[in-house]
């Protein structure tokens, strides 16, 4: 099975200050067909004004990446860390048994536009961590690059789950594969551009989700940038 989520019907909201639009239930959207999906729990796609951002607030429990695609987000969290988070930036933050954390866009001219994805752990009460790795254009350029995995393979950043993400840059006739064992479910999520996935067209902000099949497909990309997921079930 293979199911098109198209962008606009995502869930949406615009705050003025954050437009956002939400793949999954997410705050006051709420979408019963689309909850989560397998261990993917969120993907939000946020653009933040400049000068603003989201004040400090709790998490626990949940594998939280950040994935910048223009300007820049500041982070600081209670175990100390204070970091900028710039395009080709993966960013995990494990919140385990219960961080705090705020995130903002420090400039005075530029918005910026990054995803938020969360992750369903697969061990709860764990210690939090952070965790933060740049990956250029050229490692992503033509292929499926892992970004994240549950073992740090490959200079992943690692996550408490039996998921991977890859990230990828296509054009033309640059083409990559990612074989899905029986059982795991897929995720493709179009960050940018147009691409052909398994015979379907997909545009920015569009979604493919994979069940019962064996390999997904990248092909004929038009300035695409592209997120894929190898996800476990959920019992």
């Amino acid at each position: 099975m293979i199911a098109l989520r198209p962008a606009h019907e995502r869930g949406h909201v615009d705050h003025g200050w954050l437009d956002s639009w939400h793949s999954f239930s997410f705050a006051g959207y709420q979408d019963p067909t689309h909850i989560h999906w397998g261990a993917l729990r969120v993907i939000n796609e946020d653009r933040v004004q400049a000068g603003q951002g989201f004040g400090t607030h709790s998490h626990r429990d949940m594998e939280i990446i950040s994935y910048v695609l223009e300007g820049s987000l500041g982070h600081k969290d209670s175990m100390g860390n204070a970091e900028n988070i710039v395009p080709g930036d993966v960013q995990r933050l494990s919140a385990g048994t219960g961080i705090t954390h705020s995130e903002f866009n420090y400039s005075s001219t530029d918005t910026t536009h990054f995803l938020q994805i969360w992750i369903i752990p697969k061990t709860m009460g764990v210690k939090p961590a952070y965790a933060q790795r740049h990956f250029g254009a050229a490692e992503k350029r033509g292929q499926l690059k892992l970004v994240v995995s549950p073992d740090g393979v490959d200079s992943s950043v690692s996550i408490n789950q039996d998921a991977k993400m890859y990230a990828g840059l296509f054009d033309g006739a640059e083409s990559a594969a990612v074989t899905l064992a029986p059982g795991r479910l897929g995720y493709v999520h179009l960050v940018r551009g147009e691409l052909e996935v398994n015979s379907t067209r997909m545009r920015a902000g569009d979604a493919l989700k994979f069940e019962n099949e064996s390999q997904i497909a990248i092909q004929e990309g038009r300035a695409a940038e592209v997120l894929v997921f190898d996800l476990p079930q959920l019992e």
